[in-house]
């Protein structure tokens, strides 16, 4: 692995994996102790977010913020439980990355529901658009990458990943919930908005420079997956939602 590429895999919130690890490492030795099997954790982590959709469309935006954090931290520590406990797993996998795009979609549904709503009130019903684009460049990020890996690229660039959105998304919702008409969390969801969207562009460029002329039989070189990356965790270890 070259260090341009070390460098771009740890940007953003994956630099701060090592110091994240410190922290909950002796929460995960505990877990995995008690045998909490990794796919349990995902499914609170799934069912935390899912709530945190239905409040927001009953305009509990600080509780619902709360628990999309509490979901995102959720999804750090079952990768990180699969990894220790040895249970990482291709299902293990599959699983996570499937139930963290339903619960982003859920989210997202209940941002909908409350400018609906609140829409006339708050002079935002193009929000709903601004949201709409926000969610279609969040699951273009997470497309992008698994057709990268599928042809063999560990194409992980782009800031805008899934931890940066909940983290962002989250922290507007509790610290400022509809504060001020709501425009401090109108603003980061245009942000988001757009930053997904460059972010899915960023991918597409990337995979054409490192792909273009690359036989579909062929290996993709330099810039391939890591052969152990689906092993390495139990739906994106490292960040627990980092695609």
């Amino acid at each position: 692995m070259s260090a341009p590429e070390t460098a771009t895999r740890e940007s953003g919130l994956k630099a701060l994996r090592r110091p994240v690890y410190n922290l909950i490492d002796p929460v995960v030795q505990w877990l995995v102790r008690r045998g909490v099997h990794p796919n349990f954790i995902t499914v609170m982590g799934f069912v935390a977010t899912v709530i945190a959709g239905v409040l927001y469309s009953r305009d509990h935006v600080r509780t619902a913020g709360f628990l999309v954090l509490l979901g995102g931290l959720l999804d750090i520590f079952d990768g990180r439980v699969a990894r220790v406990s040895g249970l990482a797993s291709k299902f293990g996998n599959f699983f996570d990355s499937t139930l963290d795009r339903i619960s982003e979609i859920a989210m997202y549904l209940g941002f909908m529901t409350l400018y609906n709503d609140y829409g006339a009130a708050m002079a935002d019903v193009w929000m709903i658009y601004v949201i709409t684009l926000a969610l279609g460049g969040s699951l273009m990020v997470s497309y992008t990458r698994a057709k990268a890996e599928a042809l063999g690229f560990d194409c992980s660039v782009g800031f805008m990943q899934r931890a940066e959105r909940i983290v962002l998304l989250g922290l507007a919702s509790l610290l400022f919930g509809l504060a001020w008409n709501g425009v401090v969390l109108s603003w980061l969801i245009v942000i988001v908005a757009v930053l997904t969207n460059a972010t899915a562009v960023q991918r597409i460029v990337w995979v054409y420079r490192h792909g273009k002329g690359v036989p579909l039989g062929r290996a993709a070189g330099a810039h391939s997956k890591r052969p152990n990356a689906g092993a390495e965790r139990n739906g994106k270890e490292g960040t627990g939602g980092t695609t």
